[in-house]
């Protein structure tokens, strides 16, 4: 597959709706640790890195307002989830669900930016094979 420059490398990229995106790219960068990757125009959208395989786009909602809670969850991986969750909280995020420790070994909690979007932040603690706990590995990762 050909790469461009101008356009998230990721397989899948979600495209977030914010009334200010450049309110949002701030706060995103401040929260998780993003990271701008491509301006396009001041307000009109930006692309941004996160980790070191994933992506989203941030677009401004048109003047539309922004109505998203509980529509969808962006699942972020990250190597401690209680600091990235402490992080996001001292940045306002507001708290969903706490970290909780689940048996199929991550850890997780959900935090709601500024404007509704739902982010799980995980860690992996231990693996364990789907079959341990009510799963069916159909095809292994």
């Amino acid at each position: 597959m050909p790469t461009n420059r101008s356009a998230p490398p990721a397989t899948i990229t979600p495209v977030l709706l914010y009334p200010d995106v450049r309110a949002a790219v701030a706060w995103l960068e401040a929260a998780f640790g993003f990271r701008e990757a491509v301006r396009i125009g001041e307000g009109h959208r930006a692309q941004m890195r996160v980790g070191t395989d994933g992506a989203i786009v941030v677009a401004e909602s048109g003047g539309k307002p922004v109505s998203v809670a509980g529509i969808q969850v962006i699942k972020v991986r990250v190597d401690d989830v209680d600091a990235a969750f402490a992080r996001a909280k001292g940045a306002g995020a507001r708290v969903v669900q706490e970290p909780k420790t689940w048996e199929y070994g991550e850890r997780s909690g959900v935090v709601e930016d500024l404007t509704g979007h739902r982010w799980e932040l995980t860690q992996t603690i231990r693996d364990v094979a789907p079959e341990e706990w009510g799963g069916v590995t159909v095809s292994p990762w």
